[in-house]
């Protein structure tokens, strides 16, 4: 069986090295973000079955992130980690949809108790918004599968990270420095590579999109992904 995945955004390089190893260590898949910025896009990009959000973050709160949550993945399950003297915020982190909450400083053994206790009760609790229709196209995130004309295409786990990402920036091309970035996890500094194209190749040709109506290139700018035709 697979392990879960947790994602653990937390700005203090200190505590999140921490929860990070501690994580890794029982056997959990862990992903991490040092600010609000990337925690935001791989919270809404990446496929995982626990947050551990940290309520103070640069460039977006935790609170901005639980309310882009709330709105594209309603039932994600949330434990805020918060600090002494945070109660109202931690009050106002669970009306909008988080489990629990643990505070700092906090040991290892209280936050694994707390993290098998929030996974226990949410496996069963069915995560909803997770299927998207795209000009006629059927994309399951959960299941990481198109549906397109009765024939069905797998998507690998980056493949879903990068619909995912590109559909909550509908609005906007995105560079693929931005996708290295906030899917792959990777600074983009000195790096070259195609890994992106690749993968925007494998997505058209899964959505039957050879004539780039859906995913369409902008031309120095990246890639948009047009939701109606």
């Amino acid at each position: 069986m697979e392990s879960p995945t947790i994602l653990v955004v937390e700005d203090d390089a200190a505590v999140r090295r921490g929860v990070v190893d501690a994580l890794t260590f029982t056997g959990y898949t862990v992903l991490s973000a040092a600010d609000g910025e990337a925690g935001k896009a791989q919270a809404l990009s990446a496929r995982y079955d626990l947050i551990l959000l940290d309520l103070v973050l640069p460039h977006f709160s935790g609170f901005e992130i639980l309310e882009a949550l709330k709105k594209e993945r309603q039932g994600q399950a949330v434990i805020i980690l918060s600090a002494k003297g945070e109660e109202n915020d931690r009050v106002r982190g669970l009306k909008m949809g988080a489990d629990d909450y643990v505070v700092k400083p906090f040991s290892a053994r209280e936050l694994l108790a707390r993290v098998d206790a929030v996974l226990r009760r949410t496996s069963e609790r069915k995560v909803v918004a997770e299927t998207f229709d795209v000009q006629g196209r059927e994309i399951d995130f959960t299941a990481g599968i198109v549906r397109f004309q009765g024939k069905k295409e797998d998507l690998s786990e980056r493949e879903v990270g990068v619909l995912r990402y590109l559909l909550s920036n509908a609005a906007r091309a995105v560079p693929r420095e931005e996708l290295l970035r906030h899917v792959w996890g990777i600074e983009t500094k000195n790096i070259e590579t195609r890994t992106v194209d690749m993968h925007i190749a494998n997505i058209r040709r899964k959505l039957g999109d050879a004539a780039q109506e859906m995913l369409q290139t902008v031309r120095g700018k990246g890639y948009r992904l047009i939701k109606q035709a």
